[in-house]
């Protein structure tokens, strides 16, 4: 892929959208920047994983002092559930290498299905009103969440998403969490699962330095400002929206998986 200037346009709106919405939902941006390079701009799906891990490192960057700043991430949660998430990821890089893109794209909608789901339900159901800054509460199922976190690695290295899109739901719902504090201890730990995934992609020659880079500008960018604002807009109409675009690209990807439509 060439990068002329409207590309270069392009790449940057693209990361400064997805580090937005990614550090203000905890989930890295991936699902967004995955599927626009692949079925928008049309970049084969082993680089654009492999582009969008380097850009979830970025969104990670971007968010998470201002997150520890404000003492909304737990460190000491976010690097113990991290020890798991490591190990998964290193294991999806591996085998994501052994599937075809059609397989990886039928796994991917699943993901974006997933997604789109725990978010509706999320931004529905009614909670109580909780302050911005430090909160108590007790992290319970720690070997459940450990688990989960591997999973979530697994996830991360296979599709390039940073596994926050597990680890979100899995530290709130699961283990008790509050979900500002859990999406800043996402943020927080998610550059450390993408780095190990996507030096198994850089070794296999996936990484594009010419698409990589103005992306994980405009992620940065966008993930600074999105953590900034999180605190101070509701997220609800941002959940849905996120919610509606995620169910479209899995669509898509089922779509274009069935009809032999990636690039090779």
């Amino acid at each position: 892929m060439d990068l002329t200037w409207l590309r270069l346009a392009e790449l940057l709106v693209l990361g400064a959208f997805a580090g937005g919405a990614g550090s203000m939902l905890g989930i890295g941006g991936g699902l967004i920047t995955t599927p626009v390079l692949t079925l928008v701009l049309g970049v084969p799906i082993h680089q654009a994983i492999a582009t969008s891990l380097c850009c979830v490192i970025a969104t990670s960057s971007g968010a998470a002092a201002r997150y520890v700043e404000q003492r909304l991430s737990d460190i000491r949660l976010g690097m113990t559930l991290e020890l798991t998430t490591t190990i998964g990821a290193i294991g999806g890089s591996v085998v994501a290498g052994l599937l075809s893109r059609e397989a990886l794209a039928i796994l991917f909608a699943g993901l974006l299905t997933y997604a789109g789901s725990s978010m509706l339900r999320r931004a529905f159901r009614p909670e109580k009103p909780t302050g911005d800054g430090p909160q108590t509460y007790t992290v319970k199922r720690l070997p459940v969440g450990m688990v989960g976190s591997a999973g979530a690695g697994m996830i991360s290295g296979m599709l390039g998403v940073g596994g926050g899109v597990v680890k979100v739901p899995l530290m709130y719902l699961m283990m008790g969490i509050p979900f500002k504090v859990a999406t800043a201890t996402s943020n927080f730990t998610i550059g450390v699962t993408a780095a190990a995934s996507a030096f198994i992609y850089y070794a296999r020659g996936d990484m594009r330095p010419v698409i990589t880079a103005p992306t994980a500008v405009g992620v940065f960018l966008g993930a600074s400002l999105g953590a900034h604002l999180m605190r101070h807009t509701p997220s609800r109409w941002l959940i849905v929206a996120f919610s509606v675009i995620v169910f479209y690209f899995a669509v898509i990807m089922v779509w274009k998986a069935s009809h032999g439509g990636f690039p090779r």
